[in-house]
Formats: structure tokens, C-alpha cells, sequence
């Protein structure tokens, strides 16, 4: 499986649904997911194991997750750095 980091948006003014709809989507998410919205940033940030960038998002609520971002994450090797190209594996 793949590593993805999960960033899901919310306004000011959603804080608290937005927590709302992680606990009654699926609480276990709930607790994978770190808040920045004490620092007046508006987003959930998780990283997730899933198969696809679809199933990375099934993480978020649906209420939230057409604004939300699965970004695959990779590592690279100190000897790869130097030769990595965008392009995908």
C-alpha cells in the first residue's frame, strides 16, 4: 500500500462540524487526523495508508471530502535525489 498525507479544508465557521461529521463518520479517523485551526488554519491533516488516492479519501466525511486532497507521498534515497524526474513510477 501507499502512503498519502490527507488535507482536508473547512472555514472558520465549520470548526465544529467539521469535527462533528469526523466523529460520526468514523471516530477511529478522528484520532489520525491533527487540527490546525488553534493556528487559524482551517485544515485536517492526516497520513494514511490506502491503496488509491479514492480510497485515501474515503477517510474524509463525505460533506468534506470534495475539497479535500490525497497526495501520494514517496521517499527517496540520498543516491535517487539527485536523479528523480516527475514523472510517475
Amino acid at each position: 500500500m501507499d502512503r498519502y498525507i490527507i488535507i482536508s479544508e473547512h472555514t472558520a465557521e465549520d470548526c465544529r462540524l467539521a469535527v462533528k461529521h469526523f466523529i460520526q463518520y468514523h471516530a477511529n479517523f478522528l484520532t489520525h487526523f491533527e487540527w490546525g485551526c488553534h493556528d487559524n488554519d482551517h485544515h485536517a491533516y492526516a497520513i494514511i495508508e490506502a491503496e488509491s488516492h479514492e480510497n485515501a479519501l474515503m477517510s474524509v466525511p463525505p460533506l468534506f471530502r470534495g475539497k479535500a486532497k490525497a497526495i501520494k507521498l514517496v521517499y527517496f534515497k540520498p543516491k535517487e535525489g539527485k536523479d528523480v524526474s516527475h514523472e510517475k513510477a
